[in-house]
């Protein structure tokens, strides 16, 4: 079974420092902005501005992959996260915030594309869903470990901005050095939404209500932390505690999926 999942291990180990990156400066950002007075308003439209440059990406992002390949592309968009987590803690302003999680939502989107393109090629149709079983389960693991970065670092200094910046880098390592076969290069490809829903009308409808629900807790449930004066270690074990409920169920979810 270990040798099944050897050619995809070098990448799971940078989608861990990659996702630990993400959880932590989702977390951060919200919590930081909170104590430096930004508005509610302001809080939300940073999930919408992520959610929005995370939409631009899956249109214009392959094109860098087709461009680079899917090892430099990589690197290109982990580079981008950690100068983007790096500004924002030296510009501590609510609107250059909102754009640079705009930037954020992208380099995340194309991110997403060269891991789960890679997975999908190293995946056969008898074990594709144990693969991306044990993708989310280590996506969800790593979120919530930079999520708990936060309960022991000080969210008012610019430790943890740092902190992610590193995380972001970590990621490149594992698939920069690694000697297994990279992935063939994407053919010509955009997002098809209303192919999505022709091919599954449940499917689509259900992500965008997940989504809309996901989206509203991770950017404004740790400013309701705050403001009913839990603590910062509470908050973040609270945002965790969902992504644990998450990563739970992933493995016999894509069991199932292979036996159905």
């Amino acid at each position: 079974m270990f040798a099944t999942y050897r050619p995809i291990l070098s990448l799971l180990r940078g989608t861990a420092f990659l996702l630990a990156a993400s959880g932590l400066h989702g977390l951060l950002l919200p919590l930081r902005g909170q104590l430096e007075g930004f508005s509610t308003a302001s809080l939300g439209l940073m999930g919408t501005a992520w959610a929005g440059g995370f939409v631009t990406g899956c249109f214009f992002a392959p094109r860098l992959v087709r461009r680079a390949g899917h090892v430099r592309a990589f690197g290109a968009f982990a580079a981008s996260g950690a100068i983007v987590a790096l500004l924002t803690g030296l510009i501590i302003d609510e609107y250059v915030w909102i754009l640079l999680r705009a930037f954020t939502g992208f380099t995340m989107a194309g991110a997403f594309m060269v891991i789960e393109s890679w997975l999908n090629e190293k995946a056969t149709n008898e074990n594709r869903g144990t693969v991306f079983g044990l993708y989310m389960m280590v996506t969800y693991a790593s979120i919530m470990g930079g999520q708990m970065i936060v309960a022991g670092g000080d969210v008012k200094s610019a430790s943890l901005f740092m902190i992610t910046g590193i995380l972001f880098c970590l990621s490149l390592i594992p698939t920069a050095v690694s000697t297994q076969s990279h992935p063939k290069p994407l053919q010509d490809v955009k997002l098809d939404v209303k192919g999505l829903y022709a091919n599954s009308p449940v499917s689509a409808i259900a992500c965008l209500l997940i989504g809309i629900a996901n989206g509203a807790w991770g950017t404004l449930g740790a400013v309701y932390g705050a403001r009913i004066g839990i603590s910062t270690a509470e908050i973040a074990l609270m945002m965790s505690l969902v992504v644990v409920a998450g990563a739970a169920m992933q493995l016999p979810a894509g069991r199932l999926s292979d036996k159905t």
